[in-house]
């Protein structure tokens, strides 16, 4: 716990931004739910030499120019792409790029220059890095480039700002991140769907949709690709979110429940916003999905997994597994120190109580289910203190459907066939446990 609230020092708060890592100098819409950095901007975690020996190097980074215009040069050991954005309140550059080593000069950051009061940088998970610019005022990025290597000089990122007053710059961000334009987003998006003209009739709302809802998580997304087979060429995002959205079909053609999904595309969810999901939609099931891989050395593990929430994890493999999928948001910037007070940790106690006995009857039904058309795992259900399964108040589940890492496993998570049954063995489980649970509920609840 220490490490990560080491982590969290390092980064600030707030999510991962969910854009692929493309070269730009323009603010696109798809950056919409950037992160907000907050706290002060400390030095560079710098991962061992072993783990980073295969990663581009950064060596030195430094600052030129006034409060006017300021210029930002990184010294790199090979060209990277990478994607520049600004946010407000408070003004910030960030730079996300793909997985660097910073061996960067102590202290660097620390002070600013011109524009930039400080900037600070570092991994925010495996496969990303992050550089993030607390700026002195607002300012926009006038030009952001890599330079090759030429007469002796190394690879460069380099990035311009020139100051703006803040109308300027609050136009110059997409509507969604506009502060004063952000009450105003949903309304406008529902005009945008009607019929054209003033006349339009406003369409009738329905009743409200009373379905028990269902929450399907696919893990990773984005820069996080999770767990990778086939020489990077098969991605644990990949896999689970075509799993997750054959699911939400299966589920959805009974008509009895209501399926959401925490993401139906190549996007970065925060642990801590997934969670959210579940809670706002007053889920009745939460259901996360993975794929695990060991490394070498290892041995060899095989066959699918369900877990649930413990405050300890049940084994070594277990808490390993949590830990690599918690890293995710201890990096991106979501507190995992919260301290609620004594009364509220009671109560929040009591909810969670009867939400594991939930979460753990659904497990067992899952394994009822699974095991009669999935490979499980020697020992198939499992506990661990996985970020996504702490909704106190919503049953939860995390499927590890098997090993990438097992040869065997990674035939079966590439085959449609095997995907189908799996699907069909995971909804039959859903359907058995909440009709059961409903009609122990009793009418209305």
């Amino acid at each position: 716990m220490a490490s990560r609230a080491n982590h969290l020092a390092l980064l600030g708060r707030g999510p991962l931004c969910a854009a692929a890592l493309l070269c730009t100098q323009m603010i696109g819409p798809s950056l919409a739910q950037a992160p907000v950095y907050q706290g002060p901007a400390p030095q560079a975690a710098i991962p061992s030499p072993a783990a980073v020996s295969n990663f581009p190097i950064a060596s030195d980074a430094r600052l030129a120019g006034d409060a006017r215009q300021t210029r930002f040069i990184l010294d790199l050991d090979k060209p990277v792409q990478f994607r520049a954005f600004a946010l407000a309140d408070p003004y910030r550059v960030v730079v996300d790029l793909p997985q660097l080593s910073f061996k960067l000069p102590a202290g660097v950051g620390v002070a600013g220059r011109g524009l930039v009061k400080a900037f600070r940088y570092g991994l925010v998970m495996p496969g990303g890095s992050r550089i993030v610019f607390d700026l002195a005022g607002p300012a926009k990025i006038a030009k952001s480039y890599v330079l090759e290597a030429a007469n002796g000089q190394p690879p460069r990122l380099v990035l311009e700002f020139e100051e703006v007053d803040r109308t300027a710059f609050v136009q110059s961000l997409p509507p969604e991140n506009r502060p004063e334009l952000r009450p105003g987003i949903a309304e406008a998006n529902a005009a945008a769907a009607q019929p054209d003209g003033p006349a339009a009739a406003k369409p009738v709302p329905g009743p409200p949709d009373k379905r028990p809802v269902v929450v399907i998580d696919p893990g990773h997304g984005g820069v996080d690709n999770g767990t990778q087979a086939g020489g990077g060429d098969i991605m644990e995002k990949n896999l689970v979110l075509a799993f997750g959205l054959a699911l939400r079909d299966r589920i959805e053609k009974s008509g009895k429940y209501r399926v959401v999904m925490t993401r139906t595309d190549d996007t970065f969810i925060p642990l801590g916003d997934r969670v959210k999901v579940a809670r706002i939609e007053s889920a009745a099931l939460f259901v996360s999905i993975h794929a695990d891989a060991l490394k070498r050395g290892e041995g060899d593990a095989q066959g699918a997994t369900i877990y649930t929430l413990s405050d300890k994890a049940s084994d070594s493999e277990a808490e390993r597994l949590a830990d690599a999928e918690n890293k995710s948001d201890a990096i991106g910037g979501v507190s995992l120190a919260d301290e609620p007070t004594e009364v509220a940790d009671i109560l929040i106690d009591l909810v969670q109580r009867e939400t594991k006995t939930f979460s753990n009857r659904f497990a067992r039904v899952l394994m009822g289910e699974m095991k009669n058309t999935v490979r499980m795992h020697k020992h198939p259900l499992k506990s661990a203190g996985f970020r996504v399964l702490k909704a106190p108040d919503v049953p939860s589940v995390l499927v590890e459907l098997g090993y990438v890492s097992n040869k065997g496993d990674l035939e079966h998570l590439v085959s449609e066939n095997w995907r189908n049954r799996t699907v069909g063995s995971m909804a039959q489980a859903i359907d058995a446990f909440l009709a059961k649970r409903l009609a122990t509920a009793g009418p209305g609840k």
